[in-house]
């Protein structure tokens, strides 16, 4: 029996807000959406050209405070080609998302609107 990874999951306060941070940032795009036929819930579902992994973005209607994410010690992480590493920095610099970086390591990480870390990796 093998299971693979196939989601994971990122509450939020403002969908359109996520949606864009994440196109913008990362090159996600919804694939596809679940809405509450009570209007309660939306989840979308975001997705690169080349992953079979998605990031489930759900915003609920009745949660309007900011979610507690703890010390924020858990993140996923996005592997770029070397080649579009620094492209990729810059972008995220502009954008002022950038909020630890370990040059010695050659990774740093970006903040989501909700303050949920994505580590930027280069593929080795």
């Amino acid at each position: 029996m093998e299971f693979r990874i196939i989601h994971h999951n990122h509450n939020v306060a403002d969908l359109d807000t996520s949606l864009a941070f994440y196109k913008k940032a990362l090159g996600l795009h919804e694939v596809r959406r679940k809405v509450a036929s009570d209007g309660s819930y939306i989840i979308a579902f975001l997705s690169g050209e080349e992953n079979n992994f998605e990031l489930e973005l759900t915003w609920l209607r009745d949660h309007p405070q900011k979610y507690n994410l703890g010390e924020c010690e858990f993140h996923i992480a996005f592997g770029i080609e070397p080649e579009a590493y620094e492209a990729a920095h810059k972008l995220h610099e502009e954008m002022g998302c950038i909020c630890f970086e370990n040059k010695k390591m050659g990774i740093y990480f970006i903040k989501d609107p909700d303050g949920y870390w994505l580590e930027i990796v280069p593929h080795k």
